[in-house]
């Protein structure tokens, strides 16, 4: 997945509520971005740190600015625009990295789950559905999910095991944007009811799966699968 086109670098200033940020080009310019990434970033946004934008791609949008990447402290980048992590798992089955699911199988997003409500990330091959979340909390090479309590995250556990009772497949795909990941787990601290919900319906027969994603300011690609320790 190319960034086309290219990123733009900056550096972080602050946050302001939950979808802006506020930065400064290389130019000393001073921007206001948009983030679609609703969690806390923690270890992806510092002040003063390093951060990548994109460019909008339609001028009559409010904000011109999207932020794509944050870096941690240690220099290592990570993809923080969650509309990324979609593709980007989308990219990896296409490639044959997840060995239980068919490179060929036909991949519709956005499908609705039986009875309307919310919808699938994917219906993958007219019986898996799948959903996705991107993790970017690393610590000690072992990413977490969440990095905020989510009760969507949780919905959306409750919704892909009735699917798994229905007598389909259910996959949860953790997508890690970060190098330095080996593992993959719950943040049990940040977010106890999840961990404990995750481990339920990983036991009913959801289920976990972790891909790493390459990540640099010209491009983004999935990598491998990770580990997950539940």
């Amino acid at each position: 997945m190319l960034f086309t086109p290219p990123l733009v670098r900056a550096r972080f200033i602050r946050r302001e509520k939950r979808f802006l940020i506020h930065a400064v080009l290389e130019d000393g310019a001073e921007v206001v971005a948009h983030t679609n990434n609703t969690g806390r970033m923690t270890g992806c946004l510092t002040p003063g740190g390093t951060i990548w934008l994109s460019p909008a791609d339609n001028p009559r949008r409010k904000l011109a600015w999207t932020l794509e990447l944050g870096e941690s402290p240690g220099g290592v980048p990570a993809g923080v625009n969650t509309q990324r992590a979609n593709g980007l798992v989308a990219e990896g089955m296409r490639a044959g990295l997840f060995p239980n699911v068919s490179s060929d199988a036909a991949i519709r997003p956005e499908v609705p789950y039986p009875g309307g409500g919310s919808r699938v990330d994917f219906l993958v091959g007219g019986g898996i559905w799948v959903e996705v979340k991107n993790a970017t909390l690393v610590e000690e090479g072992h990413a977490r999910f969440p990095d905020a309590p989510t009760a969507r995250g949780r919905k959306h556990l409750e919704d892909l095991a009735a699917r798994v009772a229905a007598g389909d497949r259910a996959l949860l795909v953790f997508c890690v944007q970060r190098a330095d990941a080996a593992t993959v787990g719950p943040a049990d601290d940040i977010d106890p009811d999840y961990g404990r919900l995750l481990r339920k319906v990983a036991a009913q027969g959801v289920e976990v799966a972790a891909l790493r994603i390459a990540v640099t300011p010209e491009w983004l690609e999935p990598e491998r699968l990770l580990p997950v320790i539940l």
